[in-house]
């Protein structure tokens, strides 16, 4: 081990900066942030440094570096250019037994600065002793990724129960199973849901050991995008990988699902055209009996739950039966897939308004809103369309839309399987005829789909699910 990691407290304590540039700034911030008390020694300031000086009551003094100037301070940080100042500082500070750093020179330091992870109170640090700061730093964003912010307010309520815990258990090793049970338990859950009063009663009833031995069980509705895996958010990561089932619909990737527990419990309740493995209403009392058991229940549906995605549905019946939930938002198709083949949804110069619909067919026939669909100056996105597409095209050229209007169909937008296929209302129903299409589409109509030859940009490389874990 060529550093040993500590974590000092600074609060209110004196720290000496030296160097008034980019660097130096950097550094003032960060120990600000520990709440030092700072001053800095330099010969000129940079617009950085002096707003900093109101803002954090900063002490400066524009003067040379004298070896006197150590006297007195806790810590120490050089930040010049200057090898002949920064060498005096190291010098100085070590000769007074005053932990120094000297930026990017470890062999005059005595300490250096980790990358850090800041949840407090919460802190993680990581280093590679000086050899590879960026790597450190591209370990820091993995962890980041890892660990939600709301992993301080876990803490934070910890901390107000942990006198109380030390006083109804007297041995270490109960306390320790105690709190590893509040931190996998239902209690972190609603932390990190933002319900901090719930989370506090909760526990407390833990501790006075009411509702012992029963279990509560709560349903997740994840929005899984519109199919790459790294377009998950934190939080639908999180949920999914500590659910007990998961639910999911057809449009979730292959790639998402492995991110779930490998002992998770899945259930496919996907939906095709004319084919439902469970209607809807079977779905929706499907999650109310699995968290009736105290399962915490993943339901995953691609893009946005909220965006015909049937969510409002899922949780009226969970809320008519008193089942916990969350929602978790998603990318949904439209704006991922539009993203992925450089076809702005909106621009300045094309299109000022976005409409989001359906195209499923019922009855054989797309029932939609035409004379409003057909208005210039817009975009039009239709989900579930591919069906529907000549009936489509051809009602909007009935309904005042010009023939030569460019349309967009998006194959399995956002994945390696992405496919754009470009027309216009005359021509693409012919176009896409002869060619072999699969779903999960998204049609694109309006002006903006011109955009797509200049700035395509995704070639098919998305991450490999896995690649989130590492």
């Amino acid at each position: 081990m060529d550093y040993f990691p500590l974590f000092f407290n600074l609060k209110d304590q004196p720290c000496l900066i030296v160097g008034g540039g980019e660097i130096a700034a950097r550094k003032i911030r960060l120990l600000a942030q520990a709440g030092a008390c700072l001053t800095v020694i330099a010969k000129t300031f940079n617009q950085d440094v002096l707003a900093m000086q109101t803002e954090l009551g900063l002490q400066l003094r524009q003067k040379e570096f004298t070896v006197s100037d150590v006297i007195n301070y806790r810590l120490i940080v050089s930040a010049t250019d200057d090898k002949a100042v920064n060498q005096q500082v190291a010098d100085a500070a070590k000769q007074q037994g005053i932990p120094v750093n000297v930026v990017d020179t470890p062999t005059l330091s005595s300490f250096i600065f980790p990358a850090i992870v800041d949840r407090s109170p919460i802190i993680v640090a990581v280093s590679s002793g000086g050899a590879a700061p960026v790597l450190s730093r591209l370990i820091r964003a993995k962890i980041e990724a890892a660990i939600s912010p709301a992993y301080g307010k876990l803490a934070e309520l910890a901390q107000t129960f942990r006198e109380k815990v030390k006083t109804q258990f007297a041995s270490v090793q109960q306390r320790r199973i105690f709190w590893e049970n509040v931190f996998q338990s239902n209690i972190a859950e609603q932390v990190f849901a933002g319900r901090m009063e719930k989370a506090q009663a909760m526990l407390a009833e833990k501790l006075n050991g009411i509702n012992e031995g029963q279990t509560s069980g709560e349903v997740y509705l994840i929005g899984a995008g519109p199919g790459a895996a790294d377009l998950l958010t934190f939080r639908a990561l999180r949920l999914l990988q500590q659910a007990d089932v998961v639910v999911y619909d057809r449009l979730v990737s292959p790639d998402i699902l492995d991110l779930a527990r490998r002992d998770a419990d899945k259930i496919h309740v996907g939906k095709q055209r004319n084919r439902h493995t469970l209607p809807q209403d079977s779905i929706n009392e499907l999650l109310a009996e699995l968290a009736k058991t105290g399962k915490r229940v993943a339901r995953l549906k691609g893009g946005d739950p909220f965006i015909f995605g049937r969510g409002g549905e899922e949780i009226d019946t969970l809320m008519a039966q008193g089942i916990p939930f969350q929602v978790v938002p998603g990318i949904t198709a439209a704006s991922g897939c539009a993203s992925y083949a450089g076809i702005p949804l909106t621009h300045r110069d094309y299109a000022q308004s976005c409409v989001f619909v359906t195209g499923h067919l019922k009855d054989n026939q797309v029932n939609l809103n035409w004379t409003q669909l057909a208005l210039p100056n817009q975009t039009v996105v239709i989900y579930m369309g591919l069906e529907g597409l000549e009936q489509i095209c051809q009602a909007l050229i009935r309904h005042g839309s010009p023939q030569n209007l460019p349309i967009a169909l998006i194959q399995q937008g956002t994945t390696d399987n992405q496919k754009v296929v470009t027309g216009t209302l005359a021509t693409l129903p012919e176009i896409v005829a002869g060619q072999s299409i699969k779903a999960p589409t998204i049609i694109i109509i309006g002006e903006v789909v011109t955009l797509h030859n200049r700035l395509e940009w995704f070639t098919g490389s998305a991450p490999d699910a896995h690649e989130l874990l590492q």
